[in-house]
């Protein structure tokens, strides 16, 4: 759309990225800076911050080498707009201030304080739980108190919009989901394998993690005595080892794969059992453009504007889950009206063509401000 466009990126070791293996063509068309931090939770980072008024989960990822890189970048350019994506990348927002007249956006990809919130529920060991809690009320200082310190902010859906407004924010307020380039999204159902359900997600996320656990040990079993035939394939980068003690003949576990789409296409049903967590899940999005039917907690569907029954069906138990997925292998026609309706919703609200004018006008109306 003609915009000038530098990507200054943090790149933790825990996430490393290689950049030079980055063949995105986008990648030619703009500035690109990116530095390696090692953002890693260490037990004396750690003890020293309970001294501290800061927030461990977001001091972690403030370097000094990044905010002199990021000033440096700064003061080469006259930026009109930088957004920020994400809650740990806002401890730069005092370089960005110092070294730029640009109106500043952030874009909060979920709720932060309520995910850790979530978490610190789940958790059943004392003593942990209760870190967990102080972390969670930490985070939830820092993140109210940066949140009026913008002059624009995206939210990813509509709950979260709703929640940001009521610890108190006073800044402006859109809603900007996830978007997708549906060219990208294109389903050959002659690819797709029938009977199989799927879980793709990265499992070094520990609601991803703690989901997939429940539902291995607690569904799976009787899931899998219903049709000799069915498989079920989990994938996502960063597999923990003890997933792969699952492995069977009828549970393969693949590790991270090459290309997600072809993965997504050529399987039946995705299984999305998450029990914790906040903002928009991106997978379950790409799942709903390849036309999938989802079996999803209502906690994983948070945030996405779909209906149980039509477009994804909802299981919040062992028991709803199990039906859910009984009506899908017994009825094919079924998970695939669900999953064509899926793909309507989805081009409904989460098509890029749409979403990025509507940014852009959001950043032309604050320069005019």
């Amino acid at each position: 759309m003609g915009v000038e466009i530098t990507l200054f990126s943090i790149n933790p070791k825990k996430y490393q990225v290689d950049v030079e293996e980055i063949y995105d063509p986008l990648f030619q068309k703009i500035k690109f800076y990116s530095i390696d931090l090692d953002t890693g939770v260490n037990v004396y980072g750690a003890i020293l911050n309970l001294f501290s008024n800061q927030s461990y989960n977001v001091s972690r990822y403030y370097d000094e080498g990044a905010a002199s890189l990021l000033a440096e970048v700064l003061k080469e350019d006259d930026f009109d707009i930088i957004q920020f994506e994400g809650l740990f990348v806002v401890p730069y927002l005092d370089v960005v201030k110092e070294n730029s007249k640009a109106k500043v956006i952030y874009r909060a990809h979920n709720i932060e304080f309520d995910v850790w919130e979530r978490i610190a529920m789940t958790e059943k060991f004392t003593p942990r739980r209760s870190y967990l809690q102080f972390l969670a009320r930490r985070l939830k200082v820092y993140e109210t108190e940066q949140i009026n310190r913008f002059h624009q902010v995206f939210a990813i859906s509509e709950q979260d919009r709703q929640s940001i407004l009521r610890f108190g924010s006073a800044t402006a307020l859109e809603v900007f989901p996830v978007a997708l380039d549906f060219e990208k999204y294109v389903a050959d159902p002659s690819k797709t394998s029938f009977p199989t359900l799927f879980h793709l997600g990265a499992m070094d996320w520990r609601p991803n993690r703690e989901g997939l656990e429940w539902f291995l040990d607690e569904i799976w079993p009787d899931i899998e005595k219903l049709n000799s035939e069915l498989r079920f394939y989990i994938a996502g980068k960063n597999m923990q080892q003890q997933f792969f003690e699952y492995d069977s003949d009828n549970l393969v576990v693949e590790g991270e794969v090459f290309d997600a789409v072809e993965f997504i296409n050529s399987k039946a049903i995705m299984i999305v059992p998450l029990l914790s967590g906040s903002g928009m899940r991106v997978k379950i999005i790409e799942g709903m453009a390849m036309s999938k039917c989802i079996i999803a907690t209502s906690m994983a569907a948070e945030g996405i504007r779909c209906e149980n029954g039509k477009d994804i069906l909802i299981a919040d138990t062992a028991d709803e889950f199990y039906r859910a997925i009984l009506q899908c292998i017994t009825n094919p026609k079924k998970w695939r009206e669900i999953g064509e309706n899926a793909r309507k919703t989805v081009e409904r609200d989460h098509d890029i063509k749409i979403i990025a004018p509507r940014m852009l006008n959001i950043y032309q109306k604050l320069l005019t401000v």
